[in-house]
């Protein structure tokens, strides 16, 4: 599995404007549903806080992976979403979240959701790879240092 294989140009936002956890949800499902727009906007930020009350996504030095299982879709939808002030996401490490990749998954794909969260982990694992989405000039080199990063995993 690739990140290319669910992660699209058109789902990445270069500067989230939102400066708390739910607004910043809200942001990355309005992406979400610039390739899903039939999915309830509500829905998919109830999914997503849902989740984060479980515990925080945010796995620290800068990331959170906001995902959430649900009924409405039948494959991974997903965005990708850069705070350039930096968000106070109750990250594990206390620290500002900069870097938002979004996953929501069908209920009943319990392999690919652990599948998909592995391979970004393992992407946002290298400093060299943050550093250069926090220094992208844009969404197309956002998009550009994903692709990359995935095809030398």
């Amino acid at each position: 599995m690739r990140i290319a294989d669910f992660l699209t140009p058109s789902a990445i936002a270069a500067d989230l404007g939102a400066s708390n956890k739910p607004g910043v949800l809200r942001e990355l499902v309005g992406l979400i549903l610039k390739e899903a727009p039939n999915l309830d906007p509500n829905e998919l930020v109830e999914t997503l806080l849902r989740r984060e009350k479980i515990q925080s996504t945010g796995i620290g030095d800068g990331v959170a992976i906001p995902h959430g299982k649900t009924n409405y879709t039948d494959n991974i939808i997903a965005c990708f979403g850069r705070s350039v002030e930096g968000v106070d996401f109750q990250s594990l490490d206390g620290a500002p979240t900069h870097l938002f990749f979004t996953l929501l998954m069908p209920e009943s794909q319990q392999q690919l959701h652990l599948k998909a969260l592995a391979r970004i982990s393992r992407l946002f694992r290298n400093p060299e790879i943050r550093a250069a989405l926090i220094e992208a000039p844009d969404a197309e080199t956002l998009y550009q240092v994903l692709m990359d990063a995935d095809a030398a995993l």
